[in-house]
């Protein structure tokens, strides 16, 4: 994010970002939440990952499109998604296994809203899933579910968000491979 593309041994500021109140990473690009609710995204874009609207990678910030109420924002392997202030969750990037949630494979370039979640109060992207903490304490997964990462007893892949199986009470999560 510092204009760049040498690697560097010690942390250096990301150039232009102001406001940022959280950053995350995902295999080949970061994204910040700003103050005002925008989301910027640097780093590699081959999947549309950086959400604006392009495949052309970054070495500074681009504001994603149409992205104005984030409360949270998580990348995963090539993929992003934010929170939205409503509860809603919208994803962009790579959907080879459905980890957008909006029931299709087709990869995009821009946000697009997860097909049923609304209440979330948390969202984390995984390499090739995703899942979202809702306000009555159970968690939604979808994507990739070929290890078993989306906790509904089963090894297929879901393009819209189920049910992760024996959680309630959750208090916090976090996506991997």
């Amino acid at each position: 994010g510092n204009g760049g593309t040498a690697n560097s041994l010690v942390p250096v500021p990301v150039s232009g970002l102001s406001g940022a109140t959280a950053v995350t990473a995902g295999l080949l690009h970061s994204c910040a939440r700003i103050d005002d609710g925008t989301v910027q995204c640097w780093g590699r874009n081959g999947n549309g990952q950086l959400g604006n609207d392009s495949t052309t990678s970054s070495s500074t910030p681009v504001t994603v499109s149409g992205i104005t109420d984030a409360v949270a924002v998580s990348a995963g392997g090539t993929h992003t998604c934010a929170l939205s202030a409503d509860g809603t969750v919208r994803c962009w990037g790579y959907n080879a296994f459905g980890q957008l949630g909006n029931d299709t494979t087709t990869s995009s370039k821009v946000p697009v809203p997860v097909v049923g979640i609304t209440g979330a109060v948390a969202v984390s992207a995984g390499a090739g899933h995703t899942c979202a903490l809702l306000g009555d304490t159970t968690v939604r997964c979808w994507g990739l579910g070929h290890r078993g990462q989306l906790g509904n007893n089963s090894t297929a892949n879901r393009r819209t968000p189920v049910a992760v199986s024996g959680l309630t009470n959750v208090m916090a999560l976090s996506s991997g491979a």
